[in-house]
């Protein structure tokens, strides 16, 4: 076996809240694929703030197995908070970022392993089809990258996931430069530049529980997204003045010539539109500018990203790090 890679050493991330119905299964599968690998391995579990049983069985998969690293907040933070904790935390030549419900499928670790040793950085795993996607899911994802896409400079792949793999240098800049706290991780990874590469892979159903995001957190994920990545929409004042004035200009021509032609004055129902309009451009350019204000708002404060309450390793807190924050 060629000496240089066994030298070699994989981080898997995983982000955990509440999963204690599918831990044990996500375990036992990636534990399978890790030890059949060519490369050393640490698969660390972040606990973010989980309210069930999780925290406890992660504490037992650390007695249990050596290579099981466990990073536990003080609370919930969030799912882009606990995989940054994870790259943070890992100590591997290359870094897997993945979820504890077995949508992203374990199976997929070996060809990332080919892809690092082919020489590329950063990884982006494209989700071709899901078992539990339908049509809604489809077409909202579908929509979110041709907008995201249309107002940004920098161009995403399309369906890209929170599954993703990334070297040691990529794994160095997003500790030390990419700390916002308002994050789309995947984004950031997407722009990071380095030799890039995607693979293919099809989400299956969750192992069990349900999804933790609901309509109004995917929407509200989105905007804050589309707006961390583009200053477009701060523009549509701009644009807004201008389709009012155009709009003013018709409307003026058109009851001059009403009134000149017909001897018929301005009618009520069109100034009643024109003054919704206005209102309606108003009120959504306020709504944009307030949206930068309150991401600007949350980086002026410059709380911690995560707070770690403790770093589990063979059942026992390696590192009490309550008053560690990022």
């Amino acid at each position: 076996m060629d000496q240089t890679r066994e030298n070699k050493k994989l981080s898997v991330v995983v982000s955990v809240y509440n999963e204690e119905q599918s831990l044990d299964r996500f375990y036992g599968v990636t534990a399978e694929v890790l030890r059949d690998c060519r490369w050393d391995y640490e698969l660390i579990f972040v606990n973010d703030g989980s309210s069930d049983r999780s925290l406890d069985i992660l504490r037992a998969l650390s007695v249990q197995d050596e290579h099981v690293k466990v990073v536990s907040f003080s609370r919930n933070f969030g799912h882009e908070a606990a995989m940054i904790a994870g790259i943070d935390h890992a100590e591997g030549d290359g870094i897997v970022c993945m979820d504890a419900d077995l949508q992203h499928p374990p199976q997929s670790i070996p060809a990332i392993i080919d892809k690092f040793e082919e020489g590329y950085e950063v990884i982006s795993m494209i989700r071709t089809a899901r078992e539990d996607g339908g049509l809604i899911k489809k077409i909202t994802s579908a929509g979110f990258y041709k907008v995201l896409n249309f107002v940004s400079p920098l161009k995403f792949e399309a369906n890209a996931s929170d599954f993703f793999a990334i070297a040691r240098p990529a794994a160095d800049v997003l500790r030390q430069e990419y700390r916002e706290r308002v994050r789309y991780l995947r984004g950031y990874v997407q722009s990071l530049g380095f030799n890039k590469t995607t693979l293919e892979f099809m989400a299956a159903k969750r192992e069990a529980g349900e999804s933790h995001y609901n309509i109004r957190k995917l929407i509200r994920f989105s905007i804050s997204t589309i707006c961390s990545f583009s200053d477009m929409p701060l523009k549509l004042g701009i644009y807004s003045g201008l389709a009012a004035a155009l709009i003013g200009v018709i409307v003026m021509i058109y009851s001059l010539v009403n009134k000149l032609v017909n001897d018929v004055p301005a009618g009520y129902s069109t100034i009643i539109v024109v003054l919704c309009f206005m209102f309606a451009a108003t009120l959504l350019i306020i709504g944009i500018i307030g949206e930068y204000i309150a991401i600007l708002f949350a980086e002026v404060k410059e709380r911690p990203i995560y707070i770690v309450r403790e770093v589990i390793q063979s059942g026992k807190a390696q590192t009490t790090e309550i008053n560690k924050i990022k």
